[in-house]
């Protein structure tokens, strides 16, 4: 390596770690005195501010990074998880990568994610409709709800929302901006609007 190679891999180094304690720390602090969950597991990587809130519960694995960089909206958006009823329960499995300004909220039956799992910028996953469908009871009926697995080493590509109900199978890739609104099985390619089976996942 040439010494000017060396130099500037030093200063981007640097600038890295000054932008994340002049820029970043900060707003992690302050997403983290705005957040109310009391029932937390395990500490993640704040790479992006992340607001926890509910009374629910929210489990972290290991190795649970939150938010990604370089990558787009890291110093502008921030993550959002909400276990928001007391049974509600959010877990986030071992070695898990969610990129930046991601939202999953339960109010239902709770929402799993794998070990492994990728996902991308702006994903938004929920187990619950959040009010009632008919037109009589939208404001103050029961919302359906119903739980939300995601497998392990699951891909699940930017923009993409995934809905009540829903298991996604291990190894799956979920397609950028997809709508996730059944089942997807496990070691295939699915993406559409609503998400749809694309083909088997080729392990040669």
């Amino acid at each position: 390596m040439s010494l000017n190679n060396f130099i500037f891999k030093v200063k981007r180094k640097l600038k890295t770690i000054a932008g994340y304690y002049l820029f970043q720390y900060p707003r992690v602090l302050k997403y983290k005195f705005l957040s109310n969950c009391q029932n937390l597991e395990g500490k993640p990587k704040y790479n992006q501010p992340v607001q926890l809130l509910g009374g629910g519960i929210i489990v972290f694995g290991k190795n649970v990074n939150l938010g990604v960089q370089p990558s787009h909206h890291l110093y502008s958006g921030y993550g959002y998880i909400d276990a928001r009823k007391e049974q509600s329960k959010i877990v986030i499995g071992d070695n898990v990568w969610i990129n930046n300004n991601f939202m999953i909220v339960s109010e239902g039956e709770g929402i799993e994610i794998g070990a492994k799992t990728l996902i991308g910028l702006n994903v938004e996953i929920s187990d619950s409709d959040f009010h009632d469908l008919h037109p009589d009871r939208r404001m103050g009926g029961i919302p359906k709800t119903a739980k939300v697995l995601i497998g392990k080493n699951v891909f699940i590509g930017s923009n993409v929302k995934i809905l009540k109900g829903v298991t996604i199978g291990d190894n799956s890739v979920i397609a950028n901006s997809s709508v996730v609104t059944k089942s997807i099985s496990a070691n295939v390619i699915a993406g559409g609007y609503p998400a749809k089976v694309i083909k088997q996942i080729d392990f040669n």
